[in-house]
């Protein structure tokens, strides 16, 4: 046993340093010179998979804990629309090599039901994104006295369409419609959003690759993979559990070795926990929940929340904001993201990425 140890003490860290580590800075060094022609930089989740064995590297239990206060680059942003916009311009030429190549372009069909405000501002930014990249794209909207029978209609459709590749309904739904029911309808192969059943148990196993990640989820890792924020060993809180961010987003990053705590609105001391957080992800839509004060100098905060504040001078008249507090969080926060071009586009752009794949695999097109 103490033979066993002792190889493991060797081994893990040597096979954590030089194969995911250096792939991870390879990956990093790559973008930054241009060099790497990958679209997204996220690792395949499978690649990520290490033994889990536990092993004491020390006896002492009570070593002193380190708190160290932010550097002068307090508060630096992560700018999700500008790394968005990078991600839709290599989705845009993969598309067109497709349409010379083989005459096909990637197709998504988005429904969405009620009136959202919310809703609507993430379905017109799709549009909008899908037109930038040449992708197909349908609407379909209901009003939010439709019927469940409705919605599925509209989803078996695309199901039997080949024009589409992806099919997402925009979520949350009505409370009166049952979400799990209308999800269940979709096509596993056509499931961009990634909340099918399958894909969410896939993307929870080690040693299983979901067809799709979730778009949100997917898109807050990447930001903190391309800003050089290192997960692996981080003690990482996700405030929210809804199935569409929260749930995905502490499995995601278990995936990247996070040590992950979920923070919902039955936690008692929710500022204590966010205060370990190296990594606080927070998406329950509440303003300005997550204050200065429940963040541990230098943390990294991804805020995924939105909220529509009226605000006549706006042209839609509202704004959004965010969960957490944006003017206390970037005196305390190393790496934070803004509300709105913060992760908002890169949910968009992820959507545009997970499409364009599945048309790949559909067409079997490399």
């Amino acid at each position: 046993m103490a033979l066993k140890n002792k190889v493991q003490s060797i081994l893990i860290p040597w096979w954590r340093k030089n194969t995911l580590l250096s792939s991870t800075s390879r990956t990093l060094n790559t973008f930054a010179t241009g060099s790497d022609n990958r679209i997204i930089k996220s690792p395949s989740l499978v690649s990520l998979d290490l033994p889990d064995e536990w092993t004491s590297s020390s006896t002492n239990c009570n070593a002193p804990s380190t708190n160290k206060l932010a550097s002068e680059e307090t508060g630096r942003v992560i700018d999700g629309k500008q790394i968005a916009e990078e991600i839709i311009s290599g989705v845009a030429c993969e598309v067109e090599r497709m349409k010379k190549t083989i005459g096909e372009v990637p197709g998504v069909a988005v429904i969405l039901v009620g009136e959202r405000r919310d809703s609507q501002t993430y379905v017109r930014n799709k549009i909008k994104a899908c037109e930038e990249a040449g992708i197909k794209f349908s609407l379909t909207e209901f009003s939010e006295k439709c019927s469940e029978d409705e919605v599925c209609d509209a989803i078996m459709g695309f199901n039997m369409d080949p024009s589409f590749h992806g099919i997402l309904v925009q979520l949350p739904l009505p409370q009166r419609l049952n979400e799990e029911k209308v999800l269940d309808v979709m096509r596993l192969e056509k499931d961009v959003d990634g909340f099918h059943p399958m894909n969410m148990g896939n993307l929870a196993m080690r040693g299983r690759e979901p067809l799709f990640i979730p778009c949100t989820p997917k898109g807050c890792v990447e930001l903190l993979i391309r800003s050089g924020v290192e997960i692996m060993g981080k003690k990482a809180v996700v405030i929210g559990r809804s199935n569409i961010v929260g749930l995905p987003a502490s499995l995601l990053l278990q995936r990247h070795h996070a040590t992950v705590t979920v923070v919902d609105a039955l936690t008692s001391n929710p500022e204590e926990i966010t205060r370990e957080a190296d990594i606080l992800v927070s998406a329950v839509g509440v303003p300005n929940l997550v204050r200065g004060s429940w963040l541990k100098p230098g943390a990294v905060v991804v805020d995924v929340g939105t909220y529509p504040v009226e605000d006549d001078s706006c042209e839609q008249g509202y704004r959004l904001i965010g969960d957490v507090c944006y003017e206390e969080a970037s005196r305390v926060a190393s790496w934070l993201t803004p509300v709105p071009g913060g992760v908002g586009p890169m949910t968009v752009a992820m959507l545009l990425y997970n499409t364009l794949e599945s048309a790949r695999r559909i067409y079997k097109f490399v």
